[in-house]
């Protein structure tokens, strides 16, 4: 197992290299990089990154606004959109603080001799370390996936495994409906509509609406400061639990199906041992190992796309919410780092869920493994 693990590890390096490869070749043919988003800033056309998804004023720019920008002035040009008339040394000063006057490659050995060390830089409009902003929004993000994963397990198990053993009664008909009807609301509109029914839309107010404590949480005693965090988490779970509930309660049933009439099964029968303990004792083992042994991978999933409409709406700021928004502002320090911290937790979780197998059945064998 052992050598199977070092060989896991030393492939992590290709994969890492060819991911930021990619995204470092994409950023640089985007439109409306960190200079041109300075500029817009200086002639008054810049929008907020989340202006478009909140519908905040600030997001249309006038005609009159956009010929005051782009008129006159045009004498001096510029490879960057809205440059005309603006100081060449100031273009290059601004190239130069983001560090866009040296090449792409040598940019790029740059930032990977840099992310080795694991030094991230600092980002170009927040005047902050990358990896500080990373760990000041991870909390927000990695409540969302716990507890959203968490739920989501304890309810899918029993809830497949009671499915399997009634196969073809009332209860798996009707719950099957219900729960893809429910799979098949978007997780941001049920959202919405857990706010308009339980915090103040329209109905009752029994829940908060933003954040991820309330104020004075510092002040409070330790049992009303875990009230008061699942007193906001309420909500933000629910809407991400929901969408989860059908795939991994059918591929319970379906694994429990798969095992429940196999020999060993009916000759546990046979020697007279209860349905709880045929269930529990023998099947449960051999039918959750793909359900359970997925379990990291099903929170690196959640944890990384399932929360950014989510964080939006509750006003939770964590790291969908941070990419989003570097995203937009061509923050290229914030995507890129975000992205490598992603893209290495995503694969040492994918070998823990891999070595889940071993811990799960013993008698699986990574010693015969050729990757």
């Amino acid at each position: 197992m052992i050598a199977y693990i070092i060989r896991r590890l030393l492939l992590m390096i290709p994969t890492l290299f060819g991911i930021m490869l990619l995204n470092f070749i994409v950023l640089q043919f985007l439109p409306g990089g960190p200079v041109e988003q300075v500029i817009a800033q200086l002639t008054g056309t810049a929008v907020e990154a989340t202006s478009r998804v909140a519908g905040s004023g600030g997001a249309e720019i006038s005609r009159e606004q956009q010929a005051a920008t782009q008129g006159a002035a045009a004498t001096v040009t510029s490879k960057y959109r809205g440059a005309q008339g603006l100081d060449p040394e100031l273009i290059k000063d601004l190239e130069q603080q983001f560090g866009l006057d040296k090449p792409a490659h040598e940019r790029f050995f740059l930032l990977i001799w840099n992310y080795l060390q694991f030094d991230f830089g600092e980002s170009f409009f927040r005047d902050r370390a990358v990896i500080s902003l990373v760990i000041e929004k991870m909390p927000v993000s990695i409540s969302l996936g716990i507890w959203t994963t968490l739920l989501t397990y304890l309810i899918c198990i029993p809830l497949g495994i009671a499915k399997a053993v009634r196969d073809g009664t009332r209860f798996d008909i009707w719950s099957s409906t219900a729960i893809i009807v429910g799979y098949a609301i978007p997780g941001f509109l049920f959202a919405v509509l857990l706010i308009v029914l339980f915090a103040g839309g329209s109905f009752w107010d029994i829940f908060p609406l933003r954040g991820l404590t309330s104020e004075g949480w510092d002040d409070m005693s330790w049992p009303a400061k875990i009230a008061d965090y699942f007193w906001h988490m309420a909500l933000p779970i629910t809407a991400m639990a929901i969408g989860g509930f059908a795939t991994l309660t059918m591929l319970t049933k379906n694994s429990f199906l798969d095992e429940i009439n196999k020999h060993y099964v009916v000759t546990a029968r046979a020697k007279g041992l209860s349905e709880r303990r045929v269930l529990y004792g023998h099947v449960f083992r051999n039918a959750m190992l793909i359900v359970v042994a997925g379990f990291p991978s099903a929170f690196i999933g959640v944890l990384f796309t399932g929360s950014l409409l989510i964080e939006v709406i509750f006003s939770l700021d964590g790291l969908g919410l941070l990419g989003f928004e570097a995203a937009l502002n061509r923050d290229y320090p914030v995507v890129l780092g975000t992205l490598y911290v992603f893209t290495l937790m995503g694969l040492i979780l994918n070998l823990i869920g891999d070595l889940m197998y071993m811990v799960i059945d013993p008698r699986i064998d990574f010693e015969s493994r050729e990757v």
